[in-house]
């Protein structure tokens, strides 16, 4: 372990140097400050991609959906680097998959609205709707193509390791099993709709795999079309032998003519149609919010088209009566190479081929909450009492941290009371199960579910229903703002009193995402806290306008503007020629304000990180401007979902963690909360973390003054040797046999003399 800090440490110092950094990511061919760059580029082998940016009253601004494509994009590199596991670059090409999917359904079907409703307003960077959905489409074209090219090169290399995905034409020796197959498991589901003046366009649901048909009268000559849907309820793949896959839409192709009969199948081309997926609720109408999001979800199935996905091979007459019967412009087409819709690939990703897969990773104990023997749990409370905890996961086990901490509270006579937040949860719920016991029990439990959590409104409206049949109290939220805040509060009984425990994170109560989700979180019974995190609840459930707390940070009253504050300090301590530097982990970066305000940092001589997984619409390293501060992107195995904030305060250095991104609508329009870390063995984790993170050559992305994104291996000239994921999964495997960390000298990442 020894070597792997001093590597660490050799990698942070490499990356605080400034002139370093600038040659690295730039390779000494910027172009001047004056210039600005608008291109966009695509991600090949060497792994570069440009974002254009824009000058937004005088700030260099990068464009909020172009920088979210350039992430999809590095998104996508992963599915390209051969030094990760063969069905680990499949899962890869499903994720980018999705990721566009929900940018189609969310923000490009935003623009168009803005768009149709001729809105003259323009974005941060000064672009009007119009103009955002053609850039996004130029882009959008250029990663589809590589994603294609991908995995069309991933399908030869499975091949070579005897998992086949073949054509049907490939198989002649199946073909009779095949049509067996079909008339049993398929032609049952189908439902052919033809479209004439007594048939007409069907409704086409959202990204559904449909088959266009064109058919003759056998009798007339007469041309005819027809739609038949690929059932969405049957594999996408089915398999002839042992590991050789064909798709199931070319075994419906192949066998149209028993849909058909007594007509001549023409032709027949795969596609697929993407709709608008954001609710519309006007809160302030409605008398039952549950209901008015339950009809409103009824209507997402109806929502307008917003892009036709078809195979090159599809002739311009069949575009056109496809984009007439949906709405659409030829604007709105894209063509796909090879296979349609490549989110089917999952049930390739889950083969069961453990060589071609990363090993499993199996989160451990936190040190702090190991059992006393196998057959006797950890007493969460007891741990807690003896200080905070800080938790990482997936790293370290969610279902022996949070998920015990609840369930302890459940079956505790002592605890009389539980509070939580659920914004996203899984669908097999531990910790809902839980809550759904306590509440049984004759606990007073109450839950802030957020049913307009978007895409998991369904789920989350089934567990709000049990809940309420547990006799849990059920609360929506707040009127205009969705409460996006990661907050757990246990009342228990103790002697002659009471004692408040609170868990605070960065990441959703969900098992099944704790473990691919790198999320902190704190487990505290700091009396401050708890009466924090009370007022909170009572905001949240009753009729409380409190807007000032103790120790947390709570949006929208007071976030953004503590985080300005926090800044402006260490404006001032620059100024005063004391230690200066901030330090930030996000999800997403796209706050003008805060934008700005760090731009005034870094020319007020702050050193400033930031570490951004996703967009990120600040520009670093322009001369006069941001030439203080770098900027990266981790992306590999785990997703980087943890926020956390930094401020080196003169030497007193200070951490938060929390559940907001610097974004508008998490400081405007949620509920957010972030809290301070106090203890110092957590202070210490954190700032280990951070080292790692900023020390990661083999993981990390770095953007240039460009607004170039840049693997930092290739700006370095040789693969990278620390994996932020892998190094951090052997340091919680060493964890268990070490000693809790202890407080050191020394501020770590935040102090730019280290």
């Amino acid at each position: 372990m020894a070597a792997v800090d001093r590597a660490v440490k050799k990698g942070s110092a490499s990356d605080r140097s400034d002139g370093g950094k600038d040659a690295a990511v730039d390779g000494g061919k910027g172009s001047p400050a004056g210039v600005l760059d608008t291109g966009m580029g695509s991600v090949k082998a060497a792994g570069r991609a440009r974002s254009g940016r824009r000058r937004s009253n005088g700030v260099p601004y990068l464009n909020r959906e172009l920088a979210w494509l350039e992430f999809n994009a590095r998104v996508l590199h992963e599915a390209r680097d051969e030094r990760n596991p063969l069905l680990e670059r499949v899962r890869f090409l499903t994720i980018f998959a999705s990721n566009l999917d929900e940018f189609f359904q969310v923000r490009i079907a935003g623009l168009r609205r803005q768009v149709r409703a001729g809105s003259s307003s323009t974005s941060a960077d000064g672009r009007t709707a119009a103009e955002q959905i053609e850039l996004a489409r130029t882009r959008v074209l250029d990663l589809v193509a590589d994603h294609s090219e991908i995995y069309s090169d991933l399908r030869r290399q499975l091949a070579a390791e005897g998992v086949e995905i073949v054509k049907y034409s490939a198989v002649p020796e199946h073909h009779a099993h095949l049509r067996e197959r079909f008339v049993e498991e398929i032609f049952p589901v189908l439902t052919p709709l033809a479209v004439d003046p007594g048939h007409p366009f069907p409704y086409i649901s959202t990204l559904s795999l449909s088959i266009a048909v064109g058919l003759r009268e056998s009798m007339t000559g007469e041309r005819r079309f027809a739609r038949v849907k690929v059932p969405p309820v049957l594999a996408r793949f089915m398999e002839v032998d042992l590991n050789r896959f064909v798709l199931i839409d070319q075994v419906i192709e192949a066998n149209l003519d028993l849909l058909f009969s007594g007509m001549e199948i023409v032709d027949h081309h795969l596609f697929r149609v993407t709709r608008n997926a954001d609710l519309a609720i006007e809160e302030d109408e409605a008398d039952d919010l549950l209901l008015a999001i339950e009809e409103e979800l009824r209507r997402r199935r109806f929502g307008e088209a917003v892009r036709l996905e078809v195979e090159r091979s599809m002739p311009a007459a069949t575009r056109d009566i496809l984009l007439r019967g949906i709405g659409l412009g030829p604007e709105d087409c894209f063509e796909v190479r090879g296979m349609l819709d490549l989110t089917g690939l999952t049930q390739i990703a889950d083969l069961d081929r453990p060589h071609l897969k990363a090993p499993p990773w199996v989160p451990v104990t936190p040190a702090r909450l190991m059992p006393p023997d196998e057959d006797e749990p950890a007493d969460v409370f007891a741990a807690i009492r003896a200080g905070d905890i800080l938790l990482h996961h997936p790293y370290e086990s969610f279902a022996a941290s949070v998920e015990r901490f609840i369930a302890q509270a459940a079956d505790d006579p002592d605890v009389l009371t539980i509070k939580q937040t659920l914004y996203r949860t899984s669908g097999d719920s531990p910790i809902v199960r839980s809550l759904i016991r306590a509440a049984e029990r004759g606990k007073q439990v109450v839950v802030m579910v957020e049913i307009k959590a978007r895409f998991d409104e369904e789920a989350n409206i089934v567990w709000a229903r049990k809940l309420e049949q547990a006799g849990a109290h059920v609360v929506y939220g707040l009127v205009g703002l969705k409460t996006h805040s990661k907050t757990a509060l246990v009342v228990r009984r103790e002697g002659a009193g009471l004692r408040r425990y609170v868990h605070i994170g960065t990441g959703n109560y969900n098992s099944r995402t704790a473990r691919q989700y790198v999320d902190l979180g704190l487990l505290s019974c700091r009396r401050e806290l708890g009466a924090d995190v009370t007022d909170l609840f009572n905001v949240l459930t009753g009729l409380s306008r409190q807007t000032e707390y103790r120790r947390l940070i709570i949006a929208p009253h007071g976030l953004r503007q503590r985080f300005l504050e926090l800044v402006e300090r260490e404006i001032g301590h620059a100024g005063a020629g004391r230690a200066a530097r901030i330090v930030l982990q996000l999800n997403a970066l796209v706050d003008g304000p805060s934008i700005e305000a760090l731009y005034r940092a870094s020319q007020a001589g702050v050193e400033i990180d930031l570490i951004v997984r996703s967009a990120c619409s600040l520009v670093p390293g322009i001369p006069g401007v941001s030439e203080r501060i770098r900027v990266r992107s981790i992306v590999g195995h785990f997703l980087e979902h943890a926020r956390i904030w930094g401020f080196g305060n003169g030497g007193m250095a200070e951490w938060y963690i929390g559940s907001a991104d610097l974004m508008d609508r998490n400081l405007d329009r949620r509920v957010e909360a972030v809290v301070p870390i106090e203890d110092g063995e957590a202070k210490v984790r954190i700032s280990e973390i951070v080292d790692i993170l900023l020390a990661d050559d083999r993981r990390a992305w770095a953007m240039d003054r460009r607004g170039s994104w840049s693997r930092v291996e290739d700006a370095l000239g040789r693969p990278g040797t620390i994996d932020t994921h892998r190094l951090l999964m052997e340091r919680a495997l060493a964890s268990g046999n070490a000693s809790p960390h202890r407080p050191r000298a020394g501020f770590g990442s935040l102090d730019p003399r280290a």
